[in-house]
């Protein structure tokens, strides 16, 4: 059974941080893209950063020179540093795990960042 939990979210004031975290189980980690990705009004997931099974990296316009997003193969574990937080960054985080050699696809539960003004 594949799971993805979240951690790490949570109430910060304007140009706080947070670090999300997500643990995967059920997976070989070392296989897959790992993703975040955020959701905050309607139904769109807007992809914030992703980190490829080879550590490259890709940021979303928004979070460029704010957010980092890093692996632990070790650890199953992905995380994301969120610096200078905006309150327009407030969302539900989503972790997402992309198989490199197949179709599947896995999300976990989601983790709400709330960043006030």
């Amino acid at each position: 059974q594949v799971k993805l939990v979240e951690s790490g979210g949570g109430l910060v004031q304007a140009g706080g941080s947070l670090r999300l975290s997500c643990a995967a189980s059920g997976i070989i980690f070392g296989a897959n893209a790992m993703k975040w990705y955020r959701q905050s009004s309607g139904p769109q997931r807007e992809l914030v950063a992703s980190i490829t099974s080879g550590g490259s990296t890709n940021y979303a316009d928004s979070v460029k020179g704010r957010f980092t997003i890093s692996r632990d193969n070790a650890k199953r574990t992905v995380y994301l540093q969120m610096d200078s937080l905006k309150p327009e960054d407030t969302a539900v985080y989503y972790c997402n795990a992309d198989s490199d050699y197949t179709e599947h696809s896995y999300w976990g539960q989601g983790t709400q960042v709330t960043v006030s003004s």
